[in-house]
């Protein structure tokens, strides 16, 4: 199964912005919703493809109501996020999933809270330390080059 979380903006309630409008709502009826960090929805889906063409058809609301779209399928990792960029490109064929884990934008989880990403590359394997503040623990999305510090 490949999951997709929905991070939303700061300053607005993700679950009632999408719940509350009819079109939102019916795209995401045949989802079993849950929360895995406060302010996120998330949901599983069958495939990588399933996964971008659901955040496709939810677009105008990621626009206004979410920071971050991530999709993580066991295909590529079994622990870490893509962002909605590189997932459509794996999906696309454009990229292999071996040549998805050199960018990485690292998010550290404060009070169930996804704060602060901190942009990295990964070196020799190897995932440099998340020193932005003291955290619970971190969440890696791999991104693509062009989203690299964005």
């Amino acid at each position: 199964m490949t999951r997709v979380c929905l991070v939303g903006a700061d300053d607005v309630d993700l679950r009632f912005e999408l719940l509350s409008r009819e079109t939102a709502r019916e795209a995401l009826s045949t989802y079993d919703l849950t929360q895995p960090y406060e302010n996120t929805l998330a949901l599983s889906t069958v495939s990588v493809g399933a996964a971008v063409s659901l955040l496709n058809d939810l677009n105008w609301y990621l626009v206004r109501y979410a920071d971050a779209a991530l999709v993580r399928d066991p295909s590529v990792s079994e622990t870490e996020w893509l962002s909605r960029d590189l997932a459509e490109a794996v999906r696309n064929d454009e990229v292999t999933p071996e040549e998805t884990d050199e960018f990485l934008r690292l998010y550290g989880v404060d009070g169930g809270r996804l704060v602060e990403p901190l942009f990295v590359r990964r070196t020799d394997g190897e995932v440099p330390e998340y020193d932005l503040r003291d955290v619970e623990e971190t969440v890696a999305v791999r991104v693509t080059e062009g989203e690299f510090g964005r």
